[in-house]
């Protein structure tokens, strides 16, 4: 069974290590604790929409790009293959945040 809050932890947290950003900084700049970034991370907290949105600023990621990700990674566990929709133009822009597979995917052009 597929967790959501794992899928966005560790989809929150794929983003910030690419990034090279430590809990701290990212904490700081989302202002939530970092215990509670963490747990988030690790998927044992749900956040809340708003708390999403301010780590995805945080992480200078659109909220949309971020879920699409997690969206992405549920339907493969699913096993549902989800055709790219999202403008090649606005993917190679926010791919560089992602790790390399993920960037690939998101600069396909259809």
């Amino acid at each position: 069974m597929v967790v959501l809050r794992h899928e966005i932890g560790d989809v929150l947290r794929d983003v910030r290590q690419r990034q090279g950003r430590t809990l701290r900084e990212v904490s700081h700049s989302a202002r939530v604790s970092l215990g509670y970034l963490s747990e988030v991370e690790r998927g044992q907290k749900e956040a809340s929409s708003e708390l999403l949105s301010s780590i995805c600023t945080a992480l200078d990621v659109p909220l949309s790009l971020m879920l699409r990700e997690v969206s992405d990674r549920v339907a493969s566990a699913e096993g549902i293959a989800i055709p790219d929709t999202v403008p090649s133009e606005f993917s190679r822009e926010f791919a560089r945040e992602f790790p390399e597979d993920m960037a690939r995917d998101l600069a396909r052009t259809p």
